[in-house]
Parts: structure tokens; sequence; C-alpha cells
């Protein structure tokens, strides 16, 4: 499975000081949640992880590569992305959004195979919207499209999931399927790293965690040692009271 290195990473933040430099890398396996106020530049993170933002400095390896000399056909097959918002170029049904995650893996003017479809059916299937499937993307409601746009990359079957706010638009139910539908794919074998805004999502299902903070500081390690009540309280601004259920912890405001 890939294997995704980011070494002296400073990511472009118009308008910020360079911040910390970031050497982490993302393991088959694990789960990263991605934690910080708005502004921080999460977004501009994962997009630079991505390989769709230049860094300013430090470079990102795919499996030992340096990712901005790789194809994007091949980069595609390895790694893909949700985002936060999502723009409709031209009307499409649901199915035809999902088997779009089949391109990557087609050559140029290929049409999508039987084997194609069943793949992008089964996505349909675990996110419960199936039943859409012959919808115009454009007429789903904003939970719908975001469950369209996981189906979409569970169709393209990369190594690397990158997820922008995975939860956005969710009920309850749906943030549910949805973290344990990452965590599954972490457990097959994949890499899973997301921005939250939620501190309760992110103690339950990831196992390390990045928390950027305003000033361009950030630290990142296992959960259990990022997820400490005095580290949050600095990182959000905001007194927090925290006790364990079933064995995870659980924030509050104070």
């Amino acid at each position: 499975m890939a294997i995704l290195t980011a070494e002296e990473l400073i990511i472009d933040i118009p308008g910020r000081d360079a911040g910390v430099p970031l050497s982490l890398s993302l393991q088959p396996g694990q789960v990263w949640g991605v934690l910080g106020p708005n502004g921080v530049g999460k977004t501009t993170l994962l997009h630079t992880l991505a390989g769709l933002r230049e860094p300013c400095s430090g470079q990102l390896l795919l499996d030992g590569n340096p990712l901005a000399k790789i194809r994007r056909k091949l980069v595609s097959q390895q790694m893909g992305l949700v985002f936060q918002d999502r723009q409709d170029g031209f009307p499409a049904t649901v199915l035809e959004t999902a088997l779009i995650g089949r391109h990557p893996w087609l050559s140029p003017w290929q049409m999508e195979t039987a084997e194609d479809l069943v793949i992008a059916e089964r996505a349909l299937v675990v996110l419960d919207v199936m039943h859409l499937r012959d919808r115009l993307v454009n007429t789903l409601s904003g939970g719908e499209r975001q469950r369209v746009a996981i189906a979409t990359l569970m169709t393209q079957a990369p190594g690397i999931w990158l997820l922008d706010e995975p939860t956005n638009h969710l009920d309850l139910q749906h943030q549910t399927s949805v973290m344990k539908l990452l965590r599954s794919q972490a457990a097959s074998g994949q890499a899973v790293f997301m921005c939250l805004h939620d501190l309760n999502l992110a103690a339950r299902w990831c196992d390390q965690i990045l928390l950027m903070f305003p000033d361009g500081q950030a630290c990142w390690g296992p959960a259990r040692d990022m997820l400490v009540t005095p580290a949050l309280e600095r990182l959000f601004g905001q007194r927090l009271l925290s006790t364990e259920l079933d064995g995870f912890p659980v924030f509050v405001p104070g």
C-alpha cells in the first residue's frame, strides 16, 4: 500500500508567516485527524498533500518518490481527495458521478467495464445512496451529495484517502456510518487523513492527530497524547470539560 511522507513541509498560507515544518508519514492502517480553528490552513494542507498546491518548502514523497515528478494519473491511482466544497460542472446522475472514480484506472477514451459498474454500485450501497442512482447530483441535499462524494472516492479505490470535513452536512446516523467506513478502510490497509471540526469524532475514530495552531505552530502524534485538555484549550481558545465514555475521551465547552 502507498505511503505518503512529508519532509520539512511548509505550506503556503497567504498573509501568514511560515509555520513549523511538518515531517510526518501517512502509513497504511492509520486514521489521521487534523484539528484546528478556522483559517489555520487545514484545507491548504490537504490540497498540498494531494499535489494540488505547491508548498513553500520541503517535499512530499509517495512511496519514496517525489510527488511532483509522478504522473497525475498514477498519483490518482494512489491518492483520492474529497473536497469540502464542490461545484457541479455539468449535469450528471449519482451513478455517473460515482463512475468518475474509475477514470484513473481507464485508458484514454476507454469506457467503464461491467466490473467498474459493480465497484461503483457497491460503493453507492455502502454510502446509502443506491436508491438515488438515477437522480441528478445537483438535485440532492447537502448530506446526500456528501455521501455521493465519498462513494466516488470509494469507487476510485486509492491507497490514501484525503478528506476535508467528511461528515459535513451529515445527520448523526450517516456521520457514524461514514466514520465506520473510514475506520474499516484503514483496517484493510488504506491510510486515511481528514480534517475535522468535531473533537469527539476525532477522539472516537482517529489513532493519529495533527493539531494546527493559529500562530503557525503544530504538533502531531498518537491521539492519546494529542487529545489532552490543556493543548485543546490553547488550540481553540476555549475552556473545555472532559470525561470518558466507553473508553474514549469526550469534550464539551466549559
